[in-house]
C-alpha cells in the first residue's frame, strides 16, 4: 500500500513539473513546436482546458496554469493526508 501512494505522489509531482516546463516554454519562440513540446501538449492540454474555461486571462497573461499546479499541490496534499489517516 506504501508504494501506491508513493507512486501516485511521484506522478503528481512529476506531472507539476511538465505542467511549469510547457508552461514556461511559451516564453520561448518555436519551443512548443518542437518533439518535447508537442509531447507536453498531449499530456498538459486536456487537464489546463477545463481550467481555461473558468478562468478568463487577465489581458495578456493566463492565469489559469497557476490554478492548474495549485488543484495539483492541494490533490497531493490530500492524498498525503489520506494516507496518514490510513497508517
Amino acid at each position: 500500500m506504501d508504494q501506491i501512494f508513493y507512486i501516485v505522489s511521484r506522478a503528481l509531482e512529476f506531472y507539476s513539473y511538465a505542467l511549469i516546463i510547457y508552461i514556461l516554454m511559451s516564453w520561448f519562440p518555436g519551443a512548443r513546436e518542437s518533439a518535447i513540446g508537442s509531447f507536453l501538449a498531449k499530456i498538459c492540454e486536456p487537464f489546463l482546458e477545463p481550467f481555461r474555461k473558468i478562468i478568463p486571462p487577465l489581458g495578456m497573461i493566463d492565469i489559469s496554469p497557476i490554478v492548474a499546479i495549485l488543484v495539483l499541490n492541494f490533490a497531493n496534499m490530500g492524498l498525503s493526508q489520506l494516507y496518514m489517516m490510513l497508517l
